[in-house]
């Protein structure tokens, strides 16, 4: 849908060009001086300058991008005019399909695109259920035995023995999963990372030994025909490619996998961590999406897909996206120049009170009843949007939902701790341990 304004545009937008209003360098000083994180600096400069707004750090100025009408423009409308120039997590992921750019991006998103559609996905979803049935049965032994867990670690579990059988065709196992661990340690790390490349991959490299170790099993596995028990998966579809295409050095395909992996495993583990400590705050969330229909109905799907979406909300898989101005542009009636670095945030987005009325509180019912959610498609873009939204949007989507299924109607948590604020990196994670015990098996 192409729109150019909508009911969710905020109002007072100039109609011509204008300077960017800017922050005071003073409120720059402060939150420096502070130690505070981005997002504190990111929410002063929109409450102070509007949907589009501007501040320096020294001489770098960046433009912060909010309002739906100009998130629309930037990621949606002209991307060819915004770009990305590079990815935090190069390191890890390589020239995967995150990070890539040009030509080289067109190809390999053609390539993946077609198995993250419905068609795609439906290859997927026995393997998902399967994994969900595992998690369920192990939540089952651990309820029976008194048990604690960390949430975090067992949703990580969950998505990444969704997206191995995906890729693979095998179920995740302990060693497997053990060494897979480093993925998330190099993405935790990156935002500490030195510099200078060089010591940035020296200050890791023994996890990305690990990784490479994994990921050059699994491809030469794929390579020799070796089909999971469900059959081949989404590595055989890029170990394919290398006949027609040989970009697709075994490199690359480890690039892909890997990124496959990080971007098909923590943010989906996120997500589902955030849903369970926003239900422990608000247990009655939960009770309203049991109560909608049947089990298996399309009613009680609806109402937990809002629970996974109304998180996302709160805390969207892309909660940042940088981007670069090639050209001169007008956006939403203020001037950008070539060069510029902007900065779309859908968290602040998310948040906005007149596109999301009480934005903290978590009312999954926004999207379940008329005109409870913005319309204008720039409001909600939790996984972006345009032509780099994220690929694995559905597939994310779907997981969820399935787990949720298995899950919600038998177990309820009682968490021991749960952190007190959120961490910004590459994904907003909850910063400390999501302990809990499970109640019996509900009969």
């Amino acid at each position: 849908m192409d729109v150019e304004a909508g009911p969710g545009s905020l109002p007072g937008l100039p109609e011509t060009g204008q300077p960017v209003p800017e922050a005071e360098p003073a409120l720059v000083e402060r939150w420096r001086s502070a130690g505070g994180e981005l997002v504190e600096l990111l929410s002063q400069v929109r409450e102070r300058c509007g949907g589009v707004g501007a501040f320096r750090q020294g001489t770098a100025r960046t433009v912060l991008v909010t309002d739906p009408q100009a998130v629309q423009h930037v990621l949606a409308r002209h991307p060819e005019r915004y770009v990305k120039r590079s990815h935090r997590a190069r390191l890890l992921i390589g020239d995967g399909v995150l990070a890539a750019t040009g030509a080289a991006w067109k190809r390999q998103r053609r390539l993946l695109q077609p198995q993250f559609t419905g068609t795609g996905m439906r290859r997927y979803e026995q393997r998902i259920t399967e994994a969900a049935r595992t998690t369920a049965a192990r939540w089952e032994g651990y309820a029976r035995r008194g048990q604690t867990l960390d949430v975090m670690r067992e949703m990580r579990r969950f998505a990444l023995d969704a997206i191995w059988r995906s890729l693979t065709g095998h179920a995740l196992d302990d060693g497997t999963e053990r060494e897979l661990a480093a993925v998330t340690a190099v993405a935790a790390a990156l935002p500490t990372l030195p510099a200078d490349a060089t010591d940035a991959e020296e200050a890791v490299a023994a996890d990305l030994a690990r990784i490479d170790a994994v990921a050059r099993h699994a491809i030469d596995t794929a390579r020799a025909g070796t089909a999971g028990p469900d059959g081949p998966g989404l590595l055989h579809v890029l170990v394919d490619a290398a006949a027609a295409h040989p970009q697709y050095t075994d490199r690359l395909i480890r690039d892909e996998l890997v990124t496959l992996l990080a971007a098909g495993h923590e943010t989906t583990a996120t997500t589902l961590t955030w849903l369970y400590l926003l239900l422990d705050r608000c247990p009655g969330a939960r009770e309203q999406a049991l109560t909608a229909g049947g089990e298996g109905s399309a009613q009680r799907r609806q109402a937990v897909q809002a629970l996974v979406h109304e998180t996302l909300r709160l805390y969207p898989a892309a909660w940042i996206l940088p981007r670069h101005a090639t050209e001169d542009d007008i956006l939403a009636g203020y001037t950008v120049t070539a060069g510029t670095d902007l900065l779309v945030c859908p968290y602040l987005t998310h948040r906005v009170p007149e596109l999301w009325p009480d934005p903290e509180q978590f009312a999954p019912r926004r999207f379940l009843v008329p005109d409870g959610r913005p319309a204008h498609p720039g409001a909600y873009v939790p996984f972006g949007i345009g032509p780099r939204a994220c690929l694995g949007a559905q597939f994310a989507l779907r997981e969820s939902t399935i787990l949720l299924e298995h899950l919600l109607p038998v177990h309820t948590l009682s968490f021991h701790s749960t952190p007190v604020k959120a961490q910004y990196g590459i994904t907003v994670r909850p910063d400390g341990p999501a302990t809990a015990s499970l109640a019996p098996p509900l009969t």
